[in-house]
């Protein structure tokens, strides 16, 4: 059964005045190491405040650039739920592959052996946001019953070149290109040039909130830079602006809940209708004025449709 669901957010209210926006996940937040492929990643283990019956285990797969960070706003509105939550290989505090692609299908496998060395079963719940959305769709339909069921944020629906985006990009593509043929140390520093984050964090950032907007771009300076090296974000770049969730939407039986921006112009709100339309058990909701940072502008009602979605969609 195919459903839409209508629901019309509004950013964080406040303002000047307002004080900083935090998140305070100490109490919840365990951090391990695990040997996964021949690469130990770092990866939190998120415990909710109290176990009950409805308590269910979300792996989550971040975005391009991210790492864990990014989604503890989230993290933060699901207390009765145990999250897992991987720095994927390269960014963040895990090291790059040494030997495998940092591509769809090697974050895929990764993804597999993540699942297995941690023992987490055919139950478990899997979220992807943005670039972690195509690499959770595709493990997803590849994997027939591994994870139930599948919650995409932000998904890419199309190809990036495709929207109205699609200069921004080609100008992202010829800026990694440059960087990865420069010498390793100008090409890092083009790489994580703060002026460059504070644009794309500018130019993604919907929210008027002064605080929020703050918020929003110290994450960017805090953790938008802390990737391995830059031959490994080159290869996950191609991946994420080649790679889409519509590539395999038709294989995805599982119930697949996609949570979408109005104002995305990365992942635009015809694309999320298209794909919905290809989904086999598909359920869209959108979330007014906010674009392509829902977990950092509107994690409230991102929050309250994946809780709705997971009791209307039990362990099997």
């Amino acid at each position: 059964m195919r459903s839409t669901t209508p629901w019309w957010g509004k950013g964080v209210p406040g303002g000047a005045g307002r004080a900083p926006i935090a998140v305070d996940l100490g109490a919840r937040a365990d951090g391990h190491t695990v040997s996964v492929g021949g690469v130990v990643v770092r990866y939190w283990d998120y415990a909710p405040v109290e176990w009950t019956p409805q308590t269910r285990t979300i792996v989550m797969v971040h975005g391009f650039r991210g790492d864990h960070h990014g989604l503890e706003r989230v993290v933060e509105l699901l207390p009765h739920m145990r999250i897992v939550m991987p720095d994927l290989p390269g960014f963040g505090q895990s090291p790059a592959f040494p030997d495998a692609a940092h591509d769809i299908a090697g974050y895929g496998r990764f993804l597999g052996d993540f699942l297995d060395a941690l023992a987490l079963g055919r139950d478990t719940v899997l979220l992807g946001h943005s670039f972690g959305s195509i690499v959770a769709g595709h493990f997803a339909a590849a994997h027939p019953g591994r994870v139930f069921p599948l919650i995409l944020v932000n998904p890419i629906a199309a190809p990036a070149l495709e929207g109205p985006a699609g200069v921004l990009t080609k100008l992202a593509v010829f800026y990694y290109r440059v960087a990865a043929r420069l010498p390793a140390g100008p090409g890092n520093a083009l790489l994580r040039n703060p002026l460059i984050v504070q644009a794309m964090s500018v130019a993604m950032a919907k929210t008027r909130d002064p605080a929020l907007r703050a918020f929003i771009h110290g994450q960017h300076h805090a953790y938008f830079s802390s990737f391995a090296d830059r031959d490994m974000l080159l290869e996950s770049f191609r991946a994420s602006v080649a790679g889409t969730v519509r590539q395999v939407a038709e294989q995805l039986t599982l119930p697949t809940l996609l949570i979408a921006g109005a104002e995305d112009e990365i992942a635009t709100l015809p694309s999320q209708h298209k794909l919905m339309e290809l989904l086999p058990r598909g359920e869209l909701v959108v979330i007014g004025d906010v674009g392509h940072l829902i977990h950092y502008e509107t994690p409230q009602p991102a929050a309250a449709a994946i809780l709705d979605f997971l009791e209307r969609h039990p362990p099997l």
